[in-house]
């Protein structure tokens, strides 16, 4: 693991801690709010379609109610809610937000690596009332996909308001990931961990950790004080590990749980790629998924909607009620389910999901075990479903850590942490590359937002002050552009500022200049050719950051502006500068590895 972005962090904690304090606490804010609003949507749709349409009650959680089995009044409208839900979906992400189908835990992830921390406004809200929507008439989905995109939508919007460069941004979507989730599911620990975690199958966002903690705990505070503060599954705090024995139980856990997490994985992916190469309109597909997903619920209740209760149902003497093949079954036929509604481009998380599948698995093998009069098994499954939980989707989500936080926070046990250690990283080993987040990249060298710094680490240490200079030419704004080109000519970056009073207005290139007609260029004035909102960098950014806008932008120089937020020209950036700059120092620094090499060895001679 890259220990770098730690011990960069922490030489810098002070300045980062007031910076980033009132940034992730905003963001905090955004997710427990915005948990709270999800929560009470998918509370309001589930009794909409599914009470008053169908007359079925899911099961629920100790911490949502602790609901039991009921059976629906109406069984045959269950297939036609769900349909229904799915095709309402449809038509609302796909007319305002395609890119909000499926899971968004997965598309917060891809913004991080991918589009420089952006994300449309107008995602978060889309994705909130169209997973309300798939949810709560029934269709198999998860709760935290769509809280993180809020509050990770929230977090990029925030940095274009603050005007935070990209590396900030990608830092501010990654803390809102974690504060959704941790706010959604009560477990602000393991939301922290999560927001480090969960963007690289290999690897550590370390600078993610100290302001995901902080806005995964306002999250949570925040939720918690209206939902209340009982963890989702109960306080299961007479579990404990004390049989040493059974250690084997959960290594055969592990193994199971690993090969099911791939199962989910491809059969998630491979169901998807169905639905997206079959010739139909696209916002039919959810609602033809809804409709297989409604048929399979009336044979397999279990599959409708999160599933939690019929996890907290696996935990304690009704599983007993249970018929055997029933309980067998119901781990696969969520995987396919799941599929179906998420794949067919519905919307929803796939997180909670992947944790329900663990937990019912974790149920089975306890049940099986129990057909078979195996020796040594607890006395209840709950054991086994709690570590299930954290071995199959810790290891097919490649987060083993945060997961392991989350489920023992949200069973309020953290006795297992033992066992889960075993079963969990043996259900990683299995995985291998295999993940659930197709956006997850192995490292952080890549990722397209830490290319540069792994290439040239030294960029991230220096500051665009210590490279640039002072403009050889500027322009005011009413320049001829006759008296421009000659001037242009004659500079190596074919281009120059455009300033009045110290304050830079634009930017003009040669090339701006080759727009114009020749005998127009008497009468035209710069400012009405020059580039109002160039690339710019401020006297404290890093080279590395200002490397990456001059590659991105595919330009050679870039203005400096003062740190203090406004327009104040304090010099320019060349690219030839960065690269002069960074040999300088690279060569100081080889310099004074070998005088303390020298002295070193100086003074063993002497010794």
């Amino acid at each position: 693991m890259n220990l770098r972005p730690v011990l960069r962090w922490t030489a810098r904690t002070p300045a980062l801690l007031r910076k980033w304090l009132p940034i992730a606490v905003l963001i905090g804010v955004v997710a427990g709010v915005g948990a709270l609003v999800f929560y009470q949507a998918i509370n309001y749709c589930t009794q909409f379609f599914l009470g008053t349409l169908a007359g079925y009650a899911p099961p629920s959680p100790v911490g949502e109610g602790n609901g039991g089995i009921v059976a629906a009044v109406r069984p045959w409208v269950i297939p036609l809610v769900v349909a229904l839900g799915g095709l309402l979906s449809g038509i609302i992400v796909f007319t305002w937000a395609p890119e909000a189908e499926g899971h968004g835990t997965d598309a917060a992830i891809a913004a991080f690596h991918f589009q420089d921390g952006f994300i449309r406004p107008r995602v978060p809200l889309i994705k909130l009332v169209a997973s309300a929507i798939t949810i709560g008439s029934g269709g198999s989905g998860g709760r935290e996909g769509p809280t993180a995109q809020i509050s990770a939508g929230f977090g990029s919007l925030l940095g274009s308001w603050l005007r935070l460069d990209a590396h900030d941004r990608r830092i501010a979507v990654a803390t809102g990931i974690g504060a959704g989730i941790g706010a959604i599911f009560r477990a602000p620990l393991g939301g922290a961990v999560l927001a480090a975690e969960i963007l690289y199958t290999d690897d550590l966002e370390a600078e993610a950790l100290i302001p995901g903690l902080v806005a995964s705990i306002t999250g949570y505070s925040i939720f918690g004080a209206v939902a209340g503060w009982t963890p989702i599954f109960g306080e299961q705090a007479t579990l404990t590990f004390n049989e040493p024995s059974r250690l084997l139980y959960y290594a055969v856990m592990g193994v199971a749980c690993g090969l099911t997490g791939i199962l989910y994985a491809r059969s998630f992916y491979g169901i998807g790629g169905l639905f997206k190469r079959w010739r139909c309109p696209a916002i039919v597909k959810p609602a033809i998924g809804g409709l297989l997903v409604g048929l399979i619920g009336l044979v397999i209740p279990p599959v409708l909607g999160t599933g939690y209760g019929w996890v907290q149902i696996g935990m304690d003497q009704r599983l007993l009620g249970l018929p055997l093949w029933l309980v067998l079954v119901i781990p696969f036929a969520k995987i396919l389910a799941t599929s179906l509604s998420i794949g067919s481009g519905g919307s929803g998380g796939i997180f909670g999901p992947g944790m329900v599948i663990g937990g019912l698995l974790g149920a089975s093998i306890w049940r099986l075990g129990l057909a078979l009069h195996l020796p040594g098994l607890p006395p209840t499954a709950a054991p086994f479903v709690i570590v299930a939980m954290m071995a199959l989707f810790g290891g097919i989500a490649h987060a083993p850590l945060a997961v392991m936080l989350m489920v023992a926070e949200m069973s309020g046990n953290l006795s297992l942490l033992a066992p889960a250690m075993v079963a969990v990283g043996i259900s990683s080993w299995i995985v291998g590359k295999n993940t659930i987040y197709e956006s997850q990249l192995p490292a952080r060298a890549d990722s397209p937002a830490h290319r540069l710094e792994m290439a040239f680490p030294l960029l991230a240490t220096l500051r665009a002050a210590t490279a640039m200079r002072p403009p050889e030419l500027v322009l005011r704004a009413d320049t001829p552009l006759t008296e421009v080109q000659p001037a242009l000519a004659e500079l190596p970056s074919r281009g120059t500022v455009v300033m009045d009073d110290g304050q830079l207005l634009g930017v003009v290139s040669l090339a701006d200049l080759a727009k114009v007609e020749p005998a127009e260029q008497a009468t035209t004035r710069a400012e009405q050719v020059m580039t109002r909102d160039p690339v710019t960098v401020t006297t404290g950014d890093s080279l590395e950051t200002a490397l990456a806008r001059l590659i991105e932008r595919r330009v050679s120089w870039l203005p400096v502006l003062d740190a203090d937020g406004g327009r104040r020209l304090a010099g320019i950036l060349p690219i030839e500068a960065i690269v002069r700059t960074y040999r300088a120092h690279s060569s100081s620094g080889i310099r004074e590895m070998k005088d303390v090499a020298q002295e070193a060895i100086s003074a063993v001679a002497k010794g």
